[in-house]
């Protein structure tokens, strides 16, 4: 029996959250046909437009024993669809029956909603973050994560996390090589490095006008000097103990810990340029040798300089060639019509099933 995937969506849905991962499976049932058979749903069955003005046609939320990956989209039309009750209910019916939970990006959010997350550890866009830990403080949120899983509910960081989560699902599902194989049918790692901070404005430190703010373009200025506590409390006419306590209020963050950071994002954007070597990378932004920026990257990104740089498809000097792509492809794949229920075959794919219709 195909294992059936019903994706949720909403008004101002995010695009890329429920295709990614139909894209996802829909390969991963090429390499192994009759594997999965996907379907759209909603409450409103029809066309169901997302934030992009681009519509999709849903059918009506199915019946629960027909469902063995219940997964749910996000997108800013996410906080009209909490207050949606019908919607809620079917989430709540789904977490005592669906074997497999899971949600992509602010599709979080509506779990929380639910109650699917009470005592879980889960993950959201990095965006969402902070409204997720305010308004669901019994959720156990781990920011930096790209996909958890927690029993039988998954969740995934922003839009394209959503693809990670699948790939991770396949592996379950299928096996590591049929996920690697995916992967690079879609030109994505089968196991991205590192975590979503690597795409988030984590390194801001306070608001713009802040009360540090030209502080912090002070340092910016001077990262490869020594600068310690006191170096920045005589730069704002504090006492050391003085500036600590207020900089910590201010920003969150201790001042080494903030001077780390600044430090990190000058080296990131040097990384980005590709110039440089790590080391010079290292002594122009005041960490000194390679290890200590290592260790520093790792602690703010989960993943050091030398990942990254390959991950933003950066080559390191004297390297100007990316790798051959793998010769193997997916076989076409035909996915079940959106009423049927049926396994999918290795036919072209239903043009009934693929047109969208935007206005």
């Amino acid at each position: 029996m195909p294992h059936a995937i019903s994706v949720v969506v909403f008004p101002g849905f995010q695009l890329l959250d429920a295709a990614g991962p139909i894209a996802a499976f829909e390969i991963a049932a090429g390499f192994v046909p009759g594997s999965y058979v996907l379907r759209l749903c909603a409450v409103e069955p029809g066309l169901v437009r997302s934030s992009s003005g681009v519509a999709f046609e849903a059918q009506r939320l199915p019946r629960l024993p027909q469902v063995d990956t219940l997964l749910v989209a996000g997108g800013d039309g996410v906080r009209e669809a909490q207050r949606d009750t019908r919607l809620l209910s079917f989430l709540r019916r789904a977490g005592a029956r669906v074997p497999r939970i899971a949600s992509v990006c602010s599709g979080a959010l509506l779990l929380a909603r639910a109650g699917l997350l009470d005592g879980k550890r889960a993950t959201t866009h990095w965006c969402r973050v902070a409204e997720l830990r305010r308004e669901f403080p019994d959720v156990a949120v781990e920011g930096d994560r790209i996909w958890v899983r927690d029993g039988a509910i998954w969740t995934s960081a922003g839009i394209s996390a959503g693809i990670d989560l699948a790939l991770a699902m396949i592996a379950e599902d299928l096996g590591a090589s049929v996920a690697r194989d995916v992967a690079r049918q879609l030109v994505v790692y089968a196991q991205r490095p590192g975590g979503q901070t690597q795409h988030s404005d984590l390194l801001e430190l306070g608001p713009a006008g802040g009360r540090f703010a030209e502080l912090h373009g002070w340092i910016r200025q001077r990262l490869g000097s020594k600068l310690d506590v006191s170096d920045l409390a005589a730069r704002v006419s504090m006492s050391p103990r003085t500036f600590a306590r207020a900089y910590v209020a201010e920003t969150g963050v201790t001042p080494a810990k903030a001077v780390e950071r600044l430090r990190v994002e000058s080296a990131r954007s040097l990384l980005d340029a590709g110039a440089l070597s790590l080391q010079d990378i290292a002594d122009r932004t005041g960490f000194g040798d390679i290890e200590r920026m290592r260790r520093a990257f790792i602690r703010l990104f989960g993943a050091p300089p030398s990942a990254l740089r390959r991950t933003g498809r950066i080559p390191a000097s004297g390297s100007g060639r990316a790798p051959a792509p793998s010769p193997r492809r997916a076989p076409p794949v035909r996915l079940a019509p959106i009423e049927s229920a049926r396994a999918p075959s290795e036919s072209s794919h239903p043009r009934s099933n693929r047109v969208v219709r935007s206005r």
